[in-house]
């Protein structure tokens, strides 16, 4: 049976316009004391990427995953069983591994030498005679939960969460049609910015910016009828590509679509910028219809068959959100993941891309490469750079005495759903709490 993409509506990225704007309090984004009670109460209770089953395929494979201070430790074990633990040796708390890697057969301590199997349990301590009467079985290492979903592996220091399928909501049998199984990670890209995690999460987060800091993307994307759903933890938007936006007063030709989409997207599609449009497409055809079609001879070439993706499947872009930091983009021949975590202070945080190609059926597995840069080192596409290069600005303005709050349009209700979820997770008062955004008649 064939799968096709979800039928949508014909309706724009506002929806029902609100009564009043959505102020939230800026100082969400750089006080120290807000930060502290998303370390307390939010952090340690939700489910968070931390890597891809490619990172840990193997027994012995392992992985740390950081977010602001706390720290994971993924590890395939000997039977193959993916397990997490909080990374910190029970004796005196010293960092038991970092980065990532294979061939693990044991966890050692680097300052003391105590020493765990891969399924957590304490088999090691010298001169043990020197603490009494301390039995092993008394200290295995802090576990927590671990989950995975498609090639992505999930953790949560809550091991009596919920499960993480029933977190994700909507979005896994939204999203199935896509077949995102046979996508594999090749690289993931840590970028550190001068900006907070919500900062950095926002902008993935609307589209509403689209007409201003993308002028190219704006000439090849519909940035006015992107439906979005809000389901809970997750939401979703939708943008078809390959079309002018409605809110250009020019007319676009079909070539100038066409260079526009090359210049912000033409590696999706192995076409370098300045690439003409074909003057050989089929009668009655759009750009859109020529750009799919390029797309399929793309994917072809690197031996993956996309005859099953209509041109609906290869254009329109799902971009799903999971809170709290967690966007995924894809369409028929294209993965990303994002993530954002909290920096060393609230002014500062970093942006996580997990890089994906779909393979051949068969193709021999490979491990990703991980690599960090700082943002005036980092060159990811046209407009992820655009989106980059705005964060610091944004970050200072935030902290202005006369910037009280953020003034968000219904346009941006991904934005205003992840700070309802932040207000449940911290309890806040009601004082504290949003205004405004109440529903129109």
């Amino acid at each position: 049976m064939t799968r096709t993409a979800p039928d949508v509506r014909r309706e724009d990225a506002i929806g029902v316009p609100p009564a009043r704007p959505t102020l939230v309090p800026a100082h969400r984004y750089y006080s120290a004391e807000f930060a502290g009670l998303e370390t307390e109460r939010m952090w340690p209770r939700v489910w968070q990427v931390a890597c891809t089953v490619d990172h840990v395929a193997e027994p012995g494979d392992f992985f740390e995953y950081r977010c602001g201070s706390y720290s994971v430790l993924i590890v395939r074990g000997d039977g193959g069983v993916l397990r997490g633990f909080q990374n910190a040796c029970r004796h005196r708390g010293n960092s038991l591994c970092s980065g990532a890697g294979s061939g693990l057969r044991e966890v050692r301590c680097g300052y003391h030498g105590w020493t765990w199997d891969l399924a957590g349990q304490l088999r090691r301590v010298p001169n043990r005679k020197g603490f009494g009467e301390l039995r092993l079985h008394d200290l295995p290492l802090v576990a927590v939960a671990v989950d995975t979903w498609e090639r992505l592996v999930f953790v949560n220091l809550d091991r009596d969460a919920m499960p993480l399928l029933d977190y994700l909501e909507e979005m896994p049998g939204d999203v199935a049609w896509c077949r995102l199984g046979d996508f594999r990670c090749y690289a993931t890209m840590t970028i550190d910015v001068d900006a907070n995690w919500k900062t950095i999460a926002d902008g993935y987060s609307e589209t509403y910016h689209i007409q201003t800091l993308h002028p190219e993307l704006h000439r090849c994307m519909d940035d006015v009828y992107a439906p979005q759903r809000i389901w809970g933890h997750t939401g979703k938007s939708e943008q078809v590509y390959g079309v002018p936006s409605p809110q250009l007063k020019e007319q676009l030709s079909d070539a100038e679509v066409w260079d526009a989409y090359v210049s912000t997207q033409g590696a999706l599609m192995g076409v370098e910028e300045g690439t003409p449009l074909p003057d050989d497409r089929e009668p009655g055809a759009s750009v859109a219809d020529v750009i799919a079609a390029r797309t399929r001879t793309f994917a072809a070439s690197r031996g993956v068959d996309l005859g099953w993706a209509t041109t609906d499947q290869v254009m329109r872009l799902h971009q799903y959100n999971v809170f709290p930091n967690m966007t995924l983009l894809a369409n028929a021949d294209h993965l990303t993941v994002m993530t954002s975590h909290p920096g060393p202070d609230p002014d500062h945080g970093e942006l996580v891309m997990l890089l994906w190609s779909r393979i051949p059926p068969g193709s021999p597995r490979t491990k990703p490469v991980d690599v960090r840069m700082s943002a005036d080192e980092a060159h990811p596409g046209l407009v992820l750079t655009q989106d980059i290069s705005v964060l610091p600005g944004l970050q200072r303005g935030l902290h202005q005495p006369g910037f009280t709050h953020l003034t968000l349009s219904n346009e941006e209700r991904r934005v205003i759903n992840m700070h309802r979820n932040l207000e449940r997770y911290l309890d806040l008062p009601e004082a504290e709490r949003m205004t405004g955004g109440e529903s129109g008649a």
